[in-house]
């Protein structure tokens, strides 16, 4: 599985968001890897509406119905056609661990999946009593880098990240600085079900070649 956050810009190349989305889905079928387009709230109805991928929000808010200006409600998104939710995303902290429950909480009553990230063991640790769909083990230092990944530098914590998983139940998905095959073979490796991209993607002359070459390292 590769989640891929689309963030706030466009490919590198100058191809759309929805025109990018067309190229991981042709990867997903060519490779059988699941790829998990992960956008703004006022994408998701178009990009839902003309793709067979599962489409996940970058984020909702835990609200409900009533005085919330400008908060993204979680009926809303599932109305537009969103499967999931990113939570607690390095670029988007929550205040706590109490904000992160009730977001999920929110999530689970609207039948969101979850992703909850963590930046440290000790925080996937805590986050894992939530019981998210999936826990992410992301740590800030590596996050947009091309020259070294959390598959290389980090093979112990994701290690002991897995077994944390594991015992909780909930599947680890690996993220931070993730750009070849090679890492996302190691990340697999290590027990991880799927990794975490955005900048390798969105930022490479040659996006589909680039998704492609990531989902080599699922066989």
């Amino acid at each position: 599985m590769i989640f891929v956050n689309f963030k706030t810009y466009e490919a590198g190349t100058g191809a759309n968001v929805f025109g990018l989305i067309s190229s991981l889905e042709e990867v997903s079928e060519i490779t059988g890897v699941k790829i998990v387009p992960v956008v703004q709230a006022t994408d998701i109805k178009e990009v839902s509406a003309g793709s067979k991928l599962e489409i996940w929000a970058q984020r909702i808010d835990p609200v409900t119905y009533g005085a919330h200006t400008g908060a993204i409600l979680p009926e809303a998104v599932v109305e537009d056609g969103a499967a999931g939710v990113f939570i607690n995303h390095s670029e988007n902290r929550c205040r706590g661990v109490e904000e992160i429950k009730q977001i999920v909480e929110r999530a689970n009553e609207v039948g969101l999946k979850t992703l909850i990230f963590a930046g440290s063991v000790n925080e996937l640790r805590d986050y894992l009593s939530l019981n998210p769909t999936y826990i992410a083990y992301e740590p800030p230092e590596f996050i947009g880098r091309s020259d070294i990944s959390v598959a290389t530098a980090k093979q112990g914590i994701i290690a002991s990240a897995f077994e944390l998983s594991k015992w909780a139940g909930v599947p680890l998905v690996v993220g931070a600085g993730v750009h070849s095959r090679e890492d996302v073979r190691k990340c697999l490796e290590l027990g991880a079900v799927g990794v975490a991209v955005a900048k390798d993607i969105l930022m490479a002359q040659d996006p589909e070649a680039e998704v492609l070459d990531l989902a080599e390292g699922f066989k």
